[in-house]
């Protein structure tokens, strides 16, 4: 967050972890300029303006989540925080480096929760891809095993008592420039080429 003139803290858009073209031929700069720039900007703008002079200006986004989760008159203010962490999380779970063989305690916990790395990330695939309409695919932690879960529009592991690893954004602004309608496309690519397991296993200490 920032300060603007009045002393009044501001949360304000992350930059990206890599330029807006690195994630390219898998997500195009074209994509990213769209969903990055408009939308997630959008969900940081609308926050700020949602929370002016309530008490819950100052506080943090995990703060803000937990305050304001399944409160029938605090559905915007939910709704755009959410979106704010989950895109700043979404951006941290690709990498152009992505895609290469998860860190030995990551991969060791896949194993012990689905058989094996391919299998875990078949898990991640059907939950992205079965995703009905807009929503989130997530690597979690639960009981200190790991899950696979999908969560709707702005919904996220956080509120459910799982400590989110890794996720997927399956709404149609994360690919729709790309791939149209070939979400399965998106997401295997996704898999393959950008996952940031280095990312995911970080979140597991």
């Amino acid at each position: 967050m920032s300060q603007d003139n009045a002393g009044k803290a501001e949360h304000v858009l992350p930059p990206l972890p890599f330029a807006q073209d690195a994630l390219e031929p898998v997500i195009s700069a074209r994509t990213l300029e769209f969903h990055y720039g408009k939308h997630h900007q959008t969900y940081v703008t609308n926050l700020n303006k949602f929370i002016s002079g309530t008490d819950l200006e100052g506080k943090s986004l995990e703060e803000i989540v937990q305050a304001t989760h399944n409160k029938a008159d605090k559905v915007g203010i939910f709704n755009n925080a959410a979106q704010v962490w989950n895109h700043t999380f979404y951006w941290n779970s690709l990498s152009p480096q992505g895609g290469k063989e998860p860190p030995a305690a990551l991969k060791q916990k896949m194993e012990e929760a689905f058989g094996s790395v391919d299998d875990c990330k078949k898990e991640l695939h059907s939950a992205a891809v079965t995703q009905f309409g807009s929503g989130w695919a997530w690597l979690v932690l639960e009981g200190g095993r790991l899950k696979v879960t999908k969560t709707l529009n702005a919904d996220m592991p956080l509120v459910h008592n799982m400590k989110p690893l890794l996720t997927i954004d399956v709404w149609e602004h994360a690919y729709y420039l790309d791939y149209q309608n070939r979400r399965p496309d998106y997401v295997q690519a996704v898999l393959d080429k950008l996952a940031n397991w280095d990312f995911a296993a970080s979140n597991m200490e």
